[in-house]
């Protein structure tokens, strides 16, 4: 009985620790190396148009991602059909090559800024698709296959001021 209580308080700390979450989710990178037509989505149920929120993009990388940097293309659909499409840049190691993010093993995790104090003006679903635009070389195709990153994620969380 007692285990019992000590793991619920421990639940409830770690769920009031987050408080200011609205959305966060991760897909999967098949074998760790993320396509360029495999386009990462993620839908959004937002309800309140009051409120502002940042918006953030979460990659978790391994260190068999070769680049100092990291483009994506980032698409969000509104409800009503209106679309916004944004090219970011991001930046993965420091200087000296070593990677930025979160993480003791070899597995990085990076919470990217994405857009700041938005307010929803639309109840209902918003579409979120993410994809790499990584180039090697000057190739203008792209990069086919970007190794190294496991996981994609899109968070939204209350703005704090």
């Amino acid at each position: 009985m007692r285990n019992n209580f000590i793991l619920f308080v421990l639940f409830l700390g770690l769920i009031s620790c987050d408080s200011n979450r609205i959305y966060d989710d991760y897909q999967s990178v098949e074998d760790n190396i993320w396509l360029r037509n495999n386009v990462v989505k993620f839908e959004v149920m937002i309800e309140d148009t009051i409120s502002k929120n940042n918006l953030f993009l979460k990659v978790r990388n391994d260190k068999e991602y070769e680049f100092s940097n990291l483009f994506l293309i980032a698409k969000i659909d509104f409800p009503d059909g209106f679309q916004v499409i944004d090219t970011l840049e991001y930046e993965m190691t420091d200087k000296a090559g070593n990677f930025l993010g979160t993480g003791y093993t070899d597995i990085k995790e990076n919470k990217l800024f994405y857009k700041e104090n938005v307010q929803f003006t639309q109840k209902g679903n918003y579409l979120v698709e993410v994809e790499q635009a990584m180039r090697k070389n000057g190739n203008i195709q792209g990069l086919d296959s970007l190794k190294g990153v496991t996981n994609v994620g899109f968070r939204v969380e209350l703005a704090t001021e």
